[in-house]
């Protein structure tokens, strides 16, 4: 199967300029399908702290409200959380959230999930941090029951849900979840319960900053995900595990340059067995985001 291809709107880092500076987030979605794109992602942070939006951090939208705009000016892009941080929410919310939006859509949604890794914001929504992997889970658990539409019971940390039901359903069953992080827990639960893995591939410093170990070569990769797969085997799964790739090439902003170099390297990617792969621009203006989603899609989507 030929590699997938997610745009991920970018991220204005700081105070100077606005996100949307890079392109009405509606227009920018048709630009993408337009141009070849399977997908496109936002990530999240509600409400991140000041001093790392000063130094480096990066504005965000609420990717399940900006999610649903771009669905209704599309028609065929998979729309991505890339990521949305589980423990945040009340599992319920998320779980009626991400519903609708696969509802809405005709089955477009990919919930991508992860633990979430800065504390001040942990603090500001009012969620103990050391918490978190319990809360994850819980949201694991939580989540197919109540896309089910069949009444269940929960005992969760916080909350307890009695002989409840969802309806209407997703139009998914279930809506793929996948799963962020490169630690042995992420992938034992993309193993165990999910259906995609989102490894982080940004290098050191990005993985000191995210809380998570870091992923060395393609070669690494291609270990880790042979692992992996094996391991949901042997728990029984038989469905495909999705691998979501972010490619960071030198020179990518500049797509139809050095097109042979990337085109290999994306090669050895999915060599490596990930089926999909999350680019971004890091434009800050309207007409260099559409410049760069035509010319990625003219040399690598078709």
């Amino acid at each position: 199967m030929a590699l997938r291809f997610i745009f991920h709107y970018p991220e204005t880092a700081g105070f100077e300029g606005d996100l949307l500076d890079a392109g009405d987030f509606g227009e920018v979605a048709v630009a993408a399908e337009r141009a070849g794109f399977d997908g496109i992602s936002l990530s999240e942070h509600p409400v991140p702290g000041h001093e790392w939006l000063k130094t480096g951090g990066h504005q965000t939208l609420d990717p399940f409200v900006a999610l649903g705009y771009a669905a209704g000016m599309t028609e065929r892009l998979r729309l991505l959380t890339y990521l949305a941080v589980a423990p945040y929410r009340n599992p319920f919310l998320l779980a009626k959230a991400a519903a609708t939006l696969d509802r809405l859509s005709g089955g477009r949604l990919i919930l991508g999930l992860g633990t979430g890794y800065m504390k001040r914001e942990y603090f500001a929504v009012g969620v103990d941090m050391q918490e978190r992997n319990e809360l994850f889970d819980e949201a694991l658990d939580v989540l197919p029951m109540h896309w089910s539409g069949e009444p269940f019971s929960y005992q969760g940390k916080h909350f307890s849900a009695r002989n409840v039901v969802a309806r209407p359903r997703p139009a998914q069953n279930p809506i793929p979840i996948w799963i962020g992080g490169n630690s042995a827990l992420s992938r034992r639960r993309v193993a165990e319960r999910a259906q995609g893995w989102m490894p982080m591939s940004g290098g050191e410093e990005l993985s000191a900053v995210t809380r998570t170990p870091a992923l060395g070569s393609v070669g690494e990769l291609a270990s880790t995900i042979a692992e992996l797969r094996a391991a949901a085997e042997k728990a029984g799964r038989d469905e495909p595990i999705d691998v979501l790739y972010s490619y960071h090439g030198s020179g990518i902003a500049s797509p139809a340059v050095d097109v042979d170099r990337h085109r290999d390297a994306l090669a050895r990617v999915e060599e490596a067995g990930a089926t999909w792969v999350v680019v971004s621009s890091h434009t800050r203006e309207r007409s260099a985001t559409l410049e760069f989603l035509d010319a990625f899609g003219a040399n690598y989507c078709r």
